[in-house]
């Protein structure tokens, strides 16, 4: 493996049916030609991914979109118009040819065009479809810097495509296309800039709709346990052996550590994984952290946080 691997090695390499870690504006993602099955079999057994569980299909842009998709509403082609590249990702009917390792042996595929100027160069240089989940452990915190990547991996991590620190750091919005509209997971574009265009979609229930990436109720978790609490709470737990991570400054007397998080919406979920990471690797018995706003703006965030303490509670009942 190549210290640092040019585009021309990535490209050869998924040729050749390898993985490459590519990064993209959300979180760096573990890619494999989405046209060879054994290829995408080999993310799933890196990943420890259960079998049937879907891939997104990254590609260059919206023209590609007919080679994988078996039809494109119109309220469908207008979010890829307004928002591709960048992080939203369509679930649509898929066309025949799509392996069902990439689709979970579902009739419906995800796409989407990743807006990093490091993934646009690797795609448009393949020229094909790229399937590519989060670098990670199935169900960890996403990878939002190569150092994370290399962390996860070890010395089992393919070619890998250094592009910094993602600047979004939280996965795209997905947004079904079978049957009727769904948003199956927040993201980085809002469900208001969605109704804007296409007027009112509905969030779908827990295991409603297409099967899709990152939607399951557990996941984006550190091995450290989390836990959703209220301020009053968050301040009382003045115990060494607890973080807290709030949106405000430690409270006199906390011997915990006290991890200040960015109020608004945006940076805080920029800097959420690398957080969750910093704070996992200090040995910790509880991350406690502070419910977010119940304001559309932080929607992506909640989902996150929802998600990672929900993993945790399953792994202390297992």
């Amino acid at each position: 493996m190549s210290a640092s691997p040019t585009l021309d090695e990535a490209v050869a390499a998924l040729r050749a049916g390898e993985l490459v870690v590519m990064p993209t504006e959300t979180v760096y993602g573990l890619a494999a030609d989405a046209s060879n099955p054994s290829a995408v079999a080999k993310i799933y057994a890196l990943k420890g991914r259960p079998v049937g569980h879907p891939l997104i299909v990254h590609l260059a842009h919206a023209g590609w979109l007919s080679d994988w998709a078996a039809s494109v509403p119109v309220a469908a082609a207008r979010l890829a118009a307004a928002f591709w590249p960048g992080p939203l990702t369509l679930i649509l009917p898929k066309q025949a040819h799509v392996s069902e390792n990439v689709t979970g042996g579902q009739a419906s595929v995800g796409l989407r065009v990743p807006a990093h100027p490091v993934a646009q160069q690797l795609l448009q240089a393949f020229r094909g479809g790229i399937a590519a989940p989060s670098a990670n452990r199935y169900g960890r915190v996403s990878p939002t810097s190569a150092g994370d990547v290399r962390e996860e991996f070890g010395d089992r991590t393919p070619l890998l495509l250094d592009g910094g620190r993602c600047v979004l750091g939280l996965e795209s919005t997905i947004v079904s296309f079978v049957g009727e509209p769904l948003l199956l997971r927040p993201g980085g574009v809002s469900r208001t800039s969605i109704e804007a265009l296409i007027g009112p979609i509905r969030q779908a229930a827990q295991g409603e709709g297409p099967r899709a990436s990152g939607t399951t109720l557990a996941h984006y978790s550190p091995g450290t346990p989390v836990r959703l609490v209220g301020a009053a709470i968050a301040e009382a737990s003045a115990d060494a052996g607890v973080a807290v991570l709030a949106r405000r400054a430690s409270p006199e007397g906390f011997r915990g550590v006290w991890c200040r998080a960015p109020e608004d919406a945006e940076a805080y979920g920029r800097e959420l994984y690398a957080t969750l990471r910093r704070l996992d690797h200090l040995g910790l018995r509880e991350i406690l952290v502070e419910e977010v706003p119940k304001d559309p703006r932080w929607d992506a965030v909640r989902d996150r946080l929802t998600r990672a303490a929900a993993s945790c509670a399953v792994m202390q009942t297992s």
